[in-house]
């Protein structure tokens, strides 16, 4: 099977290419890609080598919503035409004769995937945005965070940094009933935190961000998200929270040792939540429910959308740091 993907080099250049994909196997459907979700932490983080999930070239993308046009052997749920959200596409992709690593390959115009439990599909229900489907990992991700701190309603939270996922985690304790700080240097994400229902907004370009939640948070925060990913802000993050408190290890810290005090959470007894991943199923049907009610507003942190033909420029830009505005994007590949 012949399709169109975004294909990454060593070099970092971006371009679409024909590529190979394979038909369905057992178990397995082909589905037209409609949109792609574009994750720039986790993407950009493969991209330039940070982490890697195979060689390259690459094709990123790990999220994506499309229709069914073929299914494979004993796939029974699913059938042509259905529309579909993924985690990943689950075949192979090889450009001449070249190995493309999928990592998870969704920004391609075909992807192959089965009802695998951790990065397959299942059916977009009816009345879900097709643009916000698609970028459907960051706030089940949140989601999940949030789950496992388990704070109460009007409960003190803190979120420290909030791109994508730290914004998932607002959207999720506000809809909580907590009182939500949202801490970033960006004024653009800290608009979108409280469109999201953030109550404060703390700007730590130009704030002095202990006094200012000190203020709010007398005696600390019932529970600290420390989503930003930097290494530098465990420790302050860490000392915000009140005794017998809740710190969430939200971020991604990468391979290397992370170095932190430790008489402050154990000053204060602190309970530590490290979640990873999405929650798969559960938080994803979570996410597309309240998409669906539209009581997760998720479109509000969709900043910039691109056809596929425009992609290699889009993730050029960003690569090199023109567009460092960005939230979430999505590349649209087809109709519906």
């Amino acid at each position: 099977m012949r399709a169109k993907a975004l294909v990454c080099s060593a070099s970092r250049e971006f371009q679409l290419k024909e590529v190979e994909i394979g038909e369905p196997g057992p178990g397995q459907a082909l589905i037209r890609t409609v949109c792609s979700g574009v994750s720039i932490g986790t993407e950009f983080a493969l991209i330039r080598g940070r982490i890697s999930w195979g060689p390259y070239p690459l094709c990123t993308g790990y999220q994506g919503v499309g229709v069914i046009e073929a299914v494979g052997s004993s796939l029974e749920s699913f059938a042509v035409g259905d529309r579909v959200y993924y985690r990943g596409h689950m075949g192979s992709m090889s450009l001449e004769g070249q190995i493309v690593s999928p990592v998870s390959g969704t920004h391609c115009s075909h992807v192959i995937a089965g009802t695998h439990a951790t990065h397959g599909m299942d059916r977009l229900p009816e009345g879900v945005p097709v643009e916000e489907a698609s970028c459907f990992v960051m706030p089940a991700v949140g989601l999940l965070g949030v789950d496992m701190a388990q704070p109460r309603v009007s409960d003190r939270v803190i979120v420290y940094g909030v791109g994508a996922i730290g914004l998932g985690a607002v959207a999720w304790l506000a809809l909580r009933g907590c009182t939500v700080t949202a801490i970033d240097i960006d004024p653009v994400r800290l608009e979108v935190a409280r469109r999201l229902g953030a109550d404060h907004l703390i700007d730590a370009s130009s704030s002095d961000v202990a006094a200012e939640v000190a203020r709010l948070c007398p005696g600390g925060a019932d529970v600290v998200f420390e989503a930003s990913g930097n290494r530098e802000l465990v420790g302050p993050a860490i000392e915000m929270c009140r005794t017998e408190g809740t710190f969430v290890w939200q971020g991604n810290y990468g391979k290397e040792p992370l170095p932190f005090r430790f008489l402050p959470p154990h000053g204060r007894r602190l309970t530590m939540k490290f979640p990873c991943d999405d929650g798969y199923g559960p938080n994803r049907r979570a996410v597309m429910k309240n998409l669906a009610m539209g009581s997760l507003r998720w479109g509000e942190t969709i900043t910039h959308r691109v056809c596929a033909e425009e992609a290699p420029g889009f993730f050029s830009d960003i690569e090199r740091g023109i567009r460092s505005d960005v939230i979430q994007a999505v590349v649209h590949w087809s109709d519906e």
